[in-house]
């Protein structure tokens, strides 16, 4: 079951026993562990270290930058059951996009991992095929495909996070980005 049931993150504690948004979840949550297990890897670098990479922006970004993405699969939560999760309002005020520490990085992923949790088990499968306005579609996306999207854009920085280690001097790999099933 999932809603916080597995172990891999601490905090909400309730079951949803929907076949899609638990595998869905649990994507998630894979994801953000992978991404907290890189921050560990990180080298002593300051935050405004930059790699040699024309437009790069600094390391220190990057993580705040990761906190963002967290902050997007909110929203979306947020716009899928507003009356319920209604005190997600106050994550619009907490800082992303910005010079960020590891240590700062890992409570504040921590806490969104948290509303994750709490919001996707409120969702029903049949959710997913529910049309939620946007800004940029008024008339609404599947939930799904806006889930989906958030998915993409953590994994994309994370993949980004792995270059950026490894740049810095990092001892990280393909085994650091992805949870291997099976043997």
């Amino acid at each position: 079951m999932c809603g916080g049931t597995s172990g891999r993150i601490p905090g909400y504690n309730r079951e949803m026993p929907q076949p899609l948004c638990s595998a869905f979840l649990e994507k998630i949550r894979e994801e953000i562990e992978r991404s907290t297990h890189l921050l560990a890897l990180l080298p002593q670098v300051p935050l405004d270290w930059t790699p040699p990479i024309a437009g790069a922006r600094p390391i220190g970004w990057l993580m705040g930058h990761l906190l963002e993405c967290l902050a997007g699969f909110c929203a979306v939560l947020y716009a899928a059951r507003a009356r319920e999760l209604a005190h997600f309002e106050r994550l619009k005020a907490l800082p992303a996009n910005h010079l960020c520490g590891p240590e700062e990085a890992r409570r504040r992923i921590a806490e969104y991992a948290f509303h994750i949790e709490e919001g996707m088990a409120l969702l029903q499968d049949s959710d997913l095929a529910r049309g939620i306005p946007t800004v940029f579609v008024p008339e609404g996306e599947l939930l799904l495909t806006l889930l989906l999207g958030n998915l993409e854009h953590l994994i994309n920085h994370k993949y980004q996070f792995l270059i950026y280690l490894k740049l810095a001097g990092g001892a990280a790999g393909t085994r650091d980005l992805y949870h291997f099933r099976g043997k």
